[in-house]
């Protein structure tokens, strides 16, 4: 089922109890004039779609047409169920866990149930997270490098005045740095701190090499090894607890009805 379909827009909309930037805004990344706006949003869907067979996992907005490229203003938003979303929080996807740590001024709609989960991060966090991170890492320098297949460029003007994705390259070393934070610290500063924060907007405006950037990428590769032996995080996460809350957050939220209160100065996507 297409993901952008209105029924999914509705079931995200009204049960919805967590949405707040994910893209570079967030990460104090952005570059003036040139940055849309990413976005995650959780969601409890309706009873018929976790007991019956109509199924829900996600639903995706884009103020552009499919398959074009966003611009500056705007909106990418992502939606993804409580059950789904909490399967890839635990195995660590570097992406979804971001929710857990954004500030609270760059939250457009939370419920309690978003305010326990955020509370309750520990519990989800792990050093699987530091092996995604690390996996993702990985693959990403192998594809720069042209050692591993699959594109990792769409974006022709960049390598045109630079001579590689500057965009690409700082999204990868973005994610060493925060993983290897992740994995020493159990948390992931938002946005950026220095200096990190204004090496990285230098390689994005092609102040530094596509040699410097995998460089330090082999770095926090080498140093993120390490880590996912020492970090003090717990080899899994805490699963019974994850188990326990999505029971309760779905009885919950199908009791008293889930009202998401959108925070002021904030447009949400219908």
């Amino acid at each position: 089922m297409k993901h952008s379909a209105p029924e999914f827009a509705r079931i995200a909309d009204q049960g919805t109890v967590l949405r707040c930037a994910v893209g570079s805004t967030v990460h104090g990344l952005q570059l003036d004039g040139q940055n849309d706006r990413d976005e995650m949003g959780i969601c409890v869907e309706p009873p018929e779609y976790v007991i019956g067979l109509r199924p829900f996992e996600q639903y995706v907005h884009h103020s552009r047409p499919e398959h074009t490229r966003s611009g500056p203003g705007d909106l990418d938003l992502t939606v993804y169920s409580l059950r789904k979303w909490t399967r890839l929080a635990l195995d660590g996807n570097p992406t979804v866990l971001l929710p857990l740590f954004v500030p609270d001024h760059e939250i457009v709609t939370v419920t309690a149930i978003g305010h326990d989960l955020r509370a309750q991060r520990e519990r989800l966090l792990s050093r699987r997270a530091g092996h995604r991170f690390l996996g993702y890492l990985r693959a990403q320098r192998e594809r720069m490098e042209g050692v591993r297949g699959g594109r990792h460029t769409n974006r022709p003007e960049l390598v045109d005045r630079y001579g590689f994705d500057t965009k690409y390259a700082y999204h990868m070393v973005r994610l060493g740095l925060q993983g290897a934070e992740l994995m020493e610290t159990g948390a992931i500063t938002l946005p950026m701190p220095e200096p990190d924060r204004s090496w990285l907007l230098a390689l994005r405006r092609g102040e530094h090499t596509r040699e410097e950037a995998l460089e330090r990428t082999r770095d926090l590769e080498e140093r993120l090894v390490g880590l996912c032996g020492t970090s003090d995080l717990p080899e899994e996460p805490d699963t019974a607890w994850a188990d326990g809350f999505l029971v309760d957050a779905y009885r919950r939220a199908w009791a008293e009805g889930v009202t998401a209160t959108p925070r002021e100065g904030r447009d949400r996507a219908g």
